[in-house]
C-alpha cells in the first residue's frame, strides 16, 4: 500500500511540482554514489527489516553493541595529540585530562612509525613534527609521568612498530606498579591499510601479518583488557574512498587478520572479542550514520558465518570515530568547527564507542591549545546539551535511515567478493586492486568539487578574504635537543645487555617463538626503537610498494 501510495505520489502530486520548477541538480546521490530518492516509505527498506535490526546488544548489533549504549555512560572522548618532544606532549595531556578530556590518543612522529631514531639520517627534518618523538624507555616514561596508567585508557596510532610501543607502554606500566593484566587501551597496529592507504609500513607482508597475530596471542594471555588492533577504515577515507569502499576495505583487513590468527592456531573466540576497528566520520550525515550500522552488521555476520565464532562478544564491531581531517579547509577555518559538528554528531547516531573531533586548524598546522579545547566542547555540548545521547540508535527505523544502511551493506558485500575472488586482501592490494579503487574514487570527487557539482563553502563558493590566523609551529631546536638527548641515554646505559636483547630479537624473528617476550625484554635492556627495529629488518628485510599508475 505505501509503495502504490508513493508511486501515485511521483506521478501526482511531486511530478506536477517537478515539471513546474525543476529541482537544485538532476540527480541526488550520497558521496559513495548511491541514488538518494525524494522521500522514503516502509517499502523502500528490503524485506525482513526487524530481523536484520535486533535491539542493542544482540545479534546482529545493527542497533549498537551495549545494551544502554550512552544512557549508561557517553562514549570515550578520547582528543588524538602529540607533538615534539615527550615533555612537550606530557604537557599536552595534562592540559587535556583537566578539561574533561576522558582517554588518551597518542599521536607519534614519522620516524617513530618508520622504525628510526631521531638521531638516523632519514629523520632529520621530521623529529617531532606530525607526532611525538620516541627513541626508548626514557622517552616513553617522560611521555606518561603522572598518568595514571590504571585508570586512563590509551589509544596509541602505531602499526609497524606497535609492538615496541606495547612493550614500552607495558614497561612503564610496570614501573608505576600497574599489572600488564589491568592496563586498558588500543594500538592500530593495522600493516594492510598502511599498503593501501597510507604509507608507514616497513616489513613485507607475511611477517608483518606474525607479529600481529603475535600480538594477538600476547594480548589474550598477558594484557586481556587491551585492544590488539584497530582496524582502520579512517585513513581508508582520507586517502579518498567512498564509504561504501572504507566498509569493505576495512572489513576485509579484518578478514585477513582474523584468518590469519586462525591460521596460526589461535581460537577465534579467545582474540576477537578484543578486536577494534576505527572508521572515519564525513560530512554527509545520513550515509555516515547508515555506514556505521551496515558495518556492525556486516561483521557480525562474517564472524558468526564465515569463522564460526560462538562468543557474541566475537561479534560485536566495537569502534573510534575520527571527524574528517580531509574535509577540513584552510579557507575560513571557522568553518570548520560546524564541519566537525556534524560529523561529531554523525559518529554519536551511528554508536562509536569513542570520538576524536578535529580542530577548526589542522589544515594550517597543528591544534593550539584553544582549538583543541573547541574540539572537545563539541563533544561535551553533543554529548550533554543535544539529547541525542538519551535514546539508542535514536534514528533506527527511519525508512531513509534503513534503505542506506541496507544498500551500503549490499554494495561492500559485492567489493568483499572480488576481493575473495582475488585471493584475500594481501593480494587484492599487492595487485593493487584497492590502491586503483582509492585513487579513482578520490579523482572523481576533485573533478566534482572542481565543476562545482560539490559545493565546499569558502573554497568554491561563498568565498571571504580570510583574516590572520594563529598557526602552532613545532620549535625547529627541538630536534637537537632530542638527538642530544638520546646520544647521553645511550651512554649511559649498558652496551652488553643491549647486545644481548638484540640478539634475542633477531633469534626469535628467525624462528617462530613469540616476539613480544624478547622485544619486551629488549625495551627493558634500554634498546632503541631503531635498533629493535634494524634487528627486525635483518631478519624480514623491507617491503616495497607496488606501484599504481
Amino acid at each position: 500500500m505505501a509503495d502504490e501510495k508513493k508511486q501515485r505520489w511521483l506521478e501526482g502530486t511531486y511530478g506536477k511540482a517537478v515539471k513546474k520548477g525543476p529541482e537544485r541538480r538532476a540527480r541526488f546521490e550520497t558521496t559513495s554514489g548511491i541514488p538518494q530518492q525524494p522521500v522514503y516509505v516502509a517499502g523502500d527498506a528490503r524485506p525482513g527489516l526487524e530481523e536484520r535490526l535486533g535491539l542493542p546488544g544482540e545479534f546482529p548489533f545493527t542497533r549498537g553493541v551495549q545494551p544502554t549504549m550512552y544512557r549508561g555512560r557517553f562514549w570515550t572522548m578520547r582528543q588524538y595529540a602529540g607533538f615534539g618532544t615527550a615533555e612537550d606532549s606530557n604537557r599536552r595531556y595534562h592540559y587535556l585530562l583537566k578539561s574533561g578530556q576522558t582517554g588518551l590518543s597518542v599521536a607519534f612522529d614519522l620516524p617513530t612509525q618508520m622504525g628510526r631514531d631521531s638521531d638516523h639520517p632519514r629523520a632529520r627534518g621530521e623529529v617531532g613534527k606530525v607526532g611525538v618523538a620516541i627513541d626508548s624507555i626514557r622517552d616513553m616514561s617522560i611521555l606518561l609521568d603522572r598518568i595514571p596508567l590504571g585508570e586512563v585508557s590509551t589509544s596509541m596510532t602505531i602499526n609497524a612498530t606497535a609492538g615496541i610501543l606495547l612493550a614500552l607502554y607495558q614497561a612503564i606500566g610496570e614501573k608505576q606498579g600497574v599489572a600488564a593484566a589491568d592496563l586498558q587501551g588500543t594500538i592500530q597496529n593495522d600493516i594492510l591499510k598502511e599498503y593501501a592507504a597510507r604509507g608507514t609500513y616497513i616489513y613485507p607482508p607475511e611477517p608483518s601479518l606474525r607479529l600481529i597475530t603475535d600480538i594477538f596471542a600476547y594480548t589474550a594471555k598477558v594484557m586481556p583488557k587491551w585492544n590488539p588492533i584497530s582496524i582502520s577504515g579512517y585513513h581508508i577515507r582520507e586517502a579518498g574512498s567512498t564509504a561504501v569502499q572504507e566498509v569493505a576495505f576495512t572489513l576485509a583487513d579484518g578478514i585477513a587478520y582474523v584468518g590469519a590468527a586462525v591460521k596460526a592456531g589461535l581460537d577465534v573466540d579467545a582474540f576477537a572479542g578484543r578486536l577494534s576497528f576505527f572508521f572515519n566520520a564525513h560530512n554527509d550525515l545520513l550515509e555516515e550514520v547508515a555506514k556505521f550500522r551496515a558495518a556492525r552488521r556486516l561483521w557480525a555476520r562474517i564472524m558468526k558465518e564465515r569463522f564460526k565464532a560462538k562468543d557474541p562478544r566475537s561479534m560485536m564491531l566495537r569502534f573510534h570515530t575520527q571527524t574528517a581531517g580531509s574535509m577540513l579547509t584552510a579557507q575560513q577555518p571557522d568553518n570548520n568547527i560546524v564541519r566537525v559538528t556534524l560529523q561529531a554528531l554523525a559518529a554519536v547516531l551511528g554508536g562509536t564507542q569513542s570520538l576524536h573531533t578535529n580542530s577548526r586548524d589542522e589544515a594550517l598546522g597543528l591544534p593550539t591549545e584553544e582549538s583543541a579545547r573547541i574540539a572537545l566542547r563539541t563533544q561535551q555540548i553533543i554529548a550533554n546539551e543535544s539529547g541525542v545521547a538519551d535514546v539508542i540508535d535514536p534514528l533506527g527505523g527511519s525508512w531513509a535511515i534503513e534503505a542506506l544502511t541496507d544498500d551500503i551493506e549490499g554494495r561492500a558485500e559485492e567489493y568483499l567478493r572480488k576481493i575473495d575472488d582475488m585471493g584475500g586482501m594481501v593480494h587484492a592490494i599487492s595487485q593493487g586492486y584497492v590502491q586503483r579503487e582509492i585513487q579513482d574514487a578520490a579523482y572523481a570527487w576533485q573533478r566534482q568539487v572542481e565543476a562545482k557539482e560539490k559545493v565546499v563553502v569558502g573554497v568554491n563558493a561563498f568565498r571571504s578574504d580570510d583574516p590572520p590566523v594563529t598557526v602552532m609551529k613545532v620549535d625547529p631546536a627541538l630536534e637537537a635537543r632530542q638527538v642530544a638527548s638520546l646520544a647521553a641515554f645511550r651512554r649511559e646505559r649498558s652496551a652488553t645487555a643491549v647486545k644481548q636483547a638484540l640478539e634475542g630479537v633477531r633469534t626469535a624473528a628467525k624462528g617462530s617463538d613469540n616476539l613480544m617476550p624478547p622485544i619486551l625484554a629488549a625495551v627493558k635492556a634500554e634498546a632503541t626503537l631503531g635498533e629493535i627495529s634494524d634487528a627486525l629488518r635483518e631478519v624480514f628485510g623491507e617491503y616495497r610498494e607496488t606501484v599504481v599508475l
